[in-house]
């Protein structure tokens, strides 16, 4: 072991963040390397259990994580991407996909980590192609878990020493369910089925604790990750509450069903005779792999059950009013029902738009997450709508075709406007109430003047889109929001030459908030330049890019 000049304690510290760093960078660098396949996986989810099983696996491989897919899907759910019975399969296989990472560092690779890690570095800095970068990133994040491994290791042996700690791990094994709830504990701490099960194997092979309980520990990791996913699913709708609880009953089934066969399960890895780190990887897989196998047959079933456990309540009660892929295969009439779902999604948006500046009154949890409720409606009615229009485009003639172009377009002009007020001015709001920060008399003024017009400005816009001759007037009312925008800036920038505190001390908030009321206008007048034929000016340019 290298010598750190340090004390043990450090280095198990040292070992363990390690081992979570380096599983974190390889897992971020591997989903922006792959980020493509993995949209393209999800595209495929539906089509059979074996299939999801597979994806399911592929996801957490790149992942590097069973909680974080899980999550994901729960994130998903919300958004009713998908539901239960798709994700399913995807559920199993996360289980499946997590024993990779264990497996291979239950290898002694650590002589390796260091080269991999300098050439890792040097291709890192180096290169200047995301692709490689990321690659590197990847390989130096291994190198990095391989090291904490070590370190894990070799300061257990050091440990297994000392007899108050000898003392307690012995009492661990005398109470073997208490082996199993401070594992499930640790990873739901950590959020790391791979962490927990490495610092297993490190207790193990130091002699600190014994492979039976080591295997325990295993069962507890199991348990002990489906806290990330019910974490995430706390405020979510009661598809993303079924995803996270059938993750969570399908790793309490699975331990309940092996627990009390543990014994004779030690007996059937003993027949491997490998070292007490392939053991403890092995048990990892093959008790994924045997779960796998006993609850794939139940599914369906289990799916169905989970939906009465979790039902959809009427605050869940929302969806498209006017679209059914099998109605209205006339062309006209699609449009035409298109239209009131689009003017739907308009005042989901105006009402966003409205509510947004009383974030910034006070601090209120029911309004943000009312914000963000609305903003997964509005990301709903889009999908929805678009795929609807995509629908009859492909049946329809040049000139109609044209025109659900551009009814898509609006679309996404309401939905990124959307998601700028979900996403950033929402953020804004958050961040000026943690900090206790308040604008200064004249600036919350100017804040909502702009406000007032931007709402002026969007409703305009948007009656603009239903009534063609109001778009002149649309691009007018926005050219004078534009106008406003640069006049409130120098009087903010006024008052910060004048060293107005408050100004001084809201100053980024402020002026990012002028920027996206602006762009939120610009967003939804964006319609009315095509229809005019007018070339959007230099202001709306840069609004949108």
């Amino acid at each position: 072991m290298l010598d750190f000049q340090n004390s043990y304690l450090i280095i198990l510290l040292a070992g363990v963040c390690f081992f979570l760093f380096g599983s974190t960078m390889a897992s971020n660098s591997l989903e922006k390397l792959l980020a493509a396949r993995i949209t393209s996986l999800m595209n495929r989810v539906s089509k059979s259990s074996l299939l999801a099983i597979s994806v399911g696996v592929a996801l957490t491989t790149i992942l590097q994580s069973s909680g974080a897919v899980t999550s994901m899907l729960v994130g998903l759910g919300t958004a009713r991407v998908i539901k239960l019975p798709q994700v399913m399969g995807i559920i199993i296989g996360t289980a499946i996909g997590s024993t990779l990472t264990v497996q291979l560092i239950s290898f002694d690779l650590t002589a390796y980590a260091l080269p991999v890690f300098i050439l890792a570095f040097c291709a890192l800095f180096l290169t200047k192609k995301p692709s490689i970068k990321n690659m590197a990133t990847v390989l130096i994040g291994f190198a990095l878990i391989f090291m904490g491994i070590k370190m894990i290791s070799d300061s257990a042996h050091y440990f297994s020493k000392i007899e108050l700690l000898a003392d307690f791990f012995k009492s661990l094994q005398d109470n073997s369910f208490y082996s199993f709830l401070a594992a499930m504990i640790f990873c739901a701490f950590v959020h790391s089925s791979a962490v927990t099960i490495g610092l297993a194997m490190g207790l193990a092979s130091a002699g600190v604790i014994s492979v039976h309980d080591a295997v325990l520990w295993v069962y507890g990791a199991n348990i002990g990750t489906t806290s990330t996913a019910l974490f995430a699913a706390a405020g979510s709708n009661y598809i993303g509450k079924q995803v996270a609880w059938a993750h969570f009953f399908y790793k309490v089934l699975s331990v309940v069903i092996f627990y009390p066969l543990t014994k004779y399960f030690l007996e059937v890895l003993e027949q491997f005779n490998t070292t007490p780190s392939r053991m403890i990887a092995n048990s990892h897989f093959f008790f994924n792999i045997a779960s796998a196998i006993i609850f794939i047959p139940f599914i369906k079933k289990g799916a169905e059950l989970i939906e009465k456990m979790y039902p959809k309540t009427a605050a869940d009660e929302f969806g498209a009013e006017f679209l059914s892929l099998n109605t209205y295969q006339n062309s006209a009439l699609a449009i035409s029902y298109s239209q009131r779902e689009i003017m739907r999604m308009a005042d989901i948006v105006i009402g966003m738009i409205k509510d947004s500046v009383v974030l910034f009154e006070q601090e209120d949890p029911v309004l943000i997450q009312s914000i963000k409720d609305r903003d997964n409606q509005v990301d709903f009615l889009y999908r929805e709508i678009k795929m609807f229009l995509l629908d009859h485009a492909n049946k329809s003639s040049t000139v109609v075709h044209q025109n659900i172009m551009n009814m898509i377009m609006f679309v996404s002009d309401l939905e990124r406007a959307a998601d700028s007020i979900d996403i950033n001015i929402r953020a804004l709001a958050i961040k000026k109430n943690a900090l206790k920060l308040e604008f200064s008399v004249e600036g919350w003024s100017e804040i909502q003047t702009m406000h007032q017009h931007v709402v002026k400005v969007a409703s305009m816009g948007i009656n603009a889109y239903d009534n063609p001759q109001m778009c002149e007037h649309a691009i007018q009312l926005k050219r004078e929001l534009a106008k406003l925008e640069i006049s409130l800036r120098e009087n903010h920038i006024s008052r910060l030459n004048r060293g107005l505190r408050e100004s001084i001390n809201t100053s980024s908030i402020h002026l990012d908030l002028l920027s996206e009321y602006r762009r939120i206008a610009s967003l939804i007048c964006n319609h009315a330049y095509a229809t005019t034929k007018v070339k959007p000016t230099s202001g709306t340019q840069e609004d949108l890019s």
